[in-house]
């Protein structure tokens, strides 16, 4: 079973601890079992986590046999970083450990030699101070996390959430990332970088909402040619109603609430089928493999087929 170590360090913030423990013990692949065993480790015994002091189970040694290690952010980002965390840092990327930082973790990264020559985010306050601290780290302040592969990095608080199912995503597929997000109440999509990688086949419909049926219709017809003026007419409103309805209950418009799920909807059969890029963008409603492919590229990040060979 993969290991997730969760190093917590002096000064850690609660919430950036408790999100990876809390994503992956919750976890459960498509029998059953548990996808992740999760373990909480320190340099000592005793963590002064601020308004409590945790007593972590296991030292350092937990990184060496953690297959990821995410490092949760602390109060005090320019604190020294202990020598022995450090080595236990490049010890574990020598080995080949995945290794991602929440929030101001992506100090601690920097500071043991993790991110030099690499693009990096954190907390948008702490962005300058990342910059200024470590010129060798690309800092990108307008994201939600970045994947460079074996390590990477995420903004602030509930960016550790896109950022941990990310990686479920990325070990166990769509499917099991979907529903680990449920557990957590966790929107599936958020703007911002590659946070779009993680959805559903169809986005979630406001349960209740008035806007529910068309929704629902939307999804069924998304090979459909539909026009701002046909989702109205289905709604039966004018487009000026329906836009504000749509911003009240989706937070979006009809037409980029349509793309999204055209998007989302390419993103499961590129996952799921063998069929060709051509294929998929005209079946779930774009007029030209261009379009598609430019679509699919300004939401998600990436192309169609270099997608498909991350999430196959």
């Amino acid at each position: 079973m993969h290991t997730v170590a969760v190093l917590a360090l002096d000064k850690v913030v609660p919430f950036d601890l408790s999100t990876p423990i809390e994503v992956f013990t919750r976890t459960r692949l498509a029998d059953g079992s548990a996808g992740y065993r999760v373990v909480v480790c320190a340099e000592r015994p005793e963590v002064d986590a601020g308004h409590f002091t945790l007593r972590a189970p296991r030292g350092l040694d937990a990184l060496r046999e953690a297959g990821t290690i995410i490092v949760p952010g602390t109060a005090e980002p320019a604190l020294p970083l202990p020598e022995s965390v450090h080595a236990a840092l490049t010890a574990a990327a020598a080995r080949g450990t995945r290794i991602a930082s929440i929030c101001s973790g992506t100090f601690i990264l920097a500071a043991a030699g993790l991110l030099d020559g690499l693009r990096a985010t954190t907390h948008w306050v702490a962005a300058e101070a990342l910059a200024a601290a470590y010129p060798e780290v690309d800092v990108d302040p307008d994201v939600l996390y970045v994947d460079n592969g074996q390590i990477l990095t995420s903004a602030g608080a509930a960016a550790g959430l896109d950022l941990c199912l990310h990686l479920i995503r990325r070990d166990h597929g769509s499917a099991i990332a979907a529903d680990a997000a449920r557990l957590s109440v966790m929107a599936l999509e958020r703007e911002g970088g590659q946070a779009q990688f993680i959805a559903l086949r169809h986005p979630p419909a406001p349960r209740g909402a008035t806007l529910e049926p068309t929704l629902l219709w939307m999804q069924e017809n998304l090979a459909r040619e539909l026009t701002l003026a046909d989702i109205a007419t289905r709604a039966g409103m004018s487009t000026r109603t329906l836009i504000r309805h749509f911003r009240e209950q989706t937070g979006t418009t009809p037409l980029q609430w349509l793309h999204r799920t055209r998007v989302r909807q390419a993103q499961h059969l590129l996952e799921t089928t063998e069929y060709a890029v051509e294929r998929i963008g005209a079946e779930v409603g774009f007029g030209s493999p261009t379009s598609f492919r430019d679509r699919f590229k300004r939401t998600t990040g990436v192309s169609p087929g270099t997608y498909r060979r991350a999430f196959r």
